[in-house]
């Protein structure tokens, strides 16, 4: 079965699909374009799930060019890989976006063409992040990631006037922000190429043939600062995490989906693949002072989360608070808590997607996400009510969901660490984060979906059928994974 298992065929193909749908091949009819969207990207779930059922150890590739590397002269490969941790990431990336896609019908009014188009860009460009076992290919990915994300955040999609010059605004801050990030993480990936052959000898990009222990310790330390700068943004740590907000606000409901059910992983994924992995020693020196800043993720992004009106800058928020989580996990340094990392991104991406959909389904039917007007949801949408109770009772870590595991293994992770005293008191001190969550997400439920009907409620329809399918494939995963942990800690754990 090998032989049908090509992970550039992975990340190219939708690449492909891509240029094939912006091209004059394809009709203008919405339907159609819709319908051979959504079929990719079931297909490309499906090919995605080939890999974890076939996975017995990490696969490589490479591609080469007239039989030669990519940049020969300079140890520069095409090299692909995927262990087990890009493995559950990649899987995760083909289900949020074949979810996105099937809630874009309703949240996409216009220029579906170029909207399908960049969708299937932005995830070849996430899953060759995914996949790189090559440190410069690796960042040709992540630069080509913010050509589809800019347009996707701020593109006309049928919005408001109004509402498009608030993206627009967001997508430019987006840029801003990652471009900066980006000049600091090439600054690191150059000195970590260069030391490397001074030190080494090895003049290769690849991941395995970087010996980051010769080199000298205060190069080490610059590399990894500027490495955290870079995926710092994209992750967001704090205070680098104020374009998050405006651009999950801002950009349409599937969009919003990707943007935190995926595009956040990728600086998570960054900093384990860079610093977890190449430059281990300088991470464990740092880990205290990662933790100290994952703790101000946690508990301060969660009190200015319960300040918001906006359901959407909720979920925004909250996602920054979650994902210090995960880099508290990533600072333990240990597999207890590396494995609740990678499980915490899986479960809060579909925490993430779900809420955001709710979002968005709120929003079409009322025209406004202000959780001050809304009121009585639940009396005219029983069934949207039934999803947002189960799906709110995961993200504040209910048990027999899949955010209870990863919450708890990571603080029990955090805690039996033995790098410094700071992470114990780091994973106690995380605790409140499971008191927070509960405050705001309760909130937006009660002033949402309790109380007496807004005015016009009684003419809302409830959820359709392509609402219903996501909201509950979304729920599924979250029941499974939280009865059943195993059954993705088996595989991470590989």
């Amino acid at each position: 079965m090998d032989i049908f298992l090509s992970i550039p065929f992975l990340v190219f193909l939708p690449m492909i699909i891509s240029l094939v749908i912006i091209s004059p091949i394809m009709t203008k009819n919405e339907v159609v374009v819709r319908r051979f969207a959504k079929t990719a990207f079931s297909f490309q779930f499906l090919y995605t799930m080939l890999f974890v059922i076939f996975y017995d150890a990490p696969y490589t590739s490479q591609i080469s060019f007239f039989g030669m590397d990519w940049i020969q002269s300079l140890g520069i490969k095409f090299s692909f890989r995927i262990d087990a941790i890009s493995l559950v990431l990649s899987c995760l990336t083909s289900f949020v976006f074949l979810v996105a896609s099937i809630s874009s019908k309703f949240n996409i009014r216009k220029n579906h063409k170029f909207y399908y188009s960049m969708l299937f860009l932005l995830m070849s460009a996430i899953l060759g992040i995914f996949t790189s076992n090559d440190m410069f290919l690796f960042f040709l990915f992540w630069e080509l990631e913010m050509i589809p994300a800019y347009f996707l955040i701020g593109g006309d999609f049928g919005q408001s006037d109004t509402e498009r010059g608030y993206a627009k605004k967001a997508a430019i801050k987006f840029i801003l922000f990652t471009f900066f990030g980006s000049m600091f993480m090439l600054l690191g990936i150059l000195l970590l190429h260069y030391y490397n052959f001074a030190s080494n000898g090895m003049l290769s990009a690849t991941f395995a043939d970087i010996t980051a222990s010769s080199i000298p310790f205060e190069i080490q330390m610059l590399v990894s600062i500027c490495l955290l700068i870079g995926f710092g943004v994209k992750l967001p740590i704090v205070p680098m995490h104020s374009w998050l907000p405006d651009a999950h606000t801002n950009a349409v409901t599937p969009v919003s989906m990707i943007l935190a059910g995926i595009l956040l992983k990728t600086g998570a994924y960054g900093i384990f693949r860079f610093n977890y992995q190449t430059l281990n020693d300088i991470f464990v020196f740092i880990a205290p002072v990662l933790a100290v800043l994952a703790l101000v993720n946690i508990i301060y992004i969660a009190i200015l989360t319960y300040a918001q009106t906006d359901i959407k800058r909720i979920i925004a928020y909250s996602s920054i608070s979650n994902m210090g989580l995960v880099l508290l996990g990533l600072a333990a340094c240990n597999k207890v808590a590396l494995d609740a990392s990678v499980f915490h991104m899986v479960s809060h991406g579909l925490v993430t997607c779900g809420l955001f959909m709710i979002a968005g389904i709120v929003y079409i039917r009322y025209k406004t996400r202000d959780i001050n007007v809304l009121s009585g949801i639940a009396n005219s949408m029983p069934r949207l009510f039934g999803f947002a109770v189960l799906i709110v009772l995961a993200s504040i870590g209910v048990p027999a969901f899949a955010p209870f595991v990863s919450e708890i293994l990571t603080i029990l992770g955090v805690m039996n660490s033995d790098l410094s005293i700071v992470l114990k008191f780091a994973g106690i001190f995380a605790l409140p984060l499971l008191i927070l969550s509960s405050c705001y997400m309760l909130k937006f439920l009660h002033r949402c979906f309790y109380g007496e009907e807004t005015e016009g409620g009684i003419k809302v329809g409830d959820i359709s059928v392509h609402e219903f399918v996501v909201l509950g494939s979304i729920l599924a995963g979250l029941l499974i994974f939280g009865l059943f942990p195993n059954a993705l800690l088996g595989i991470i754990g590989g």
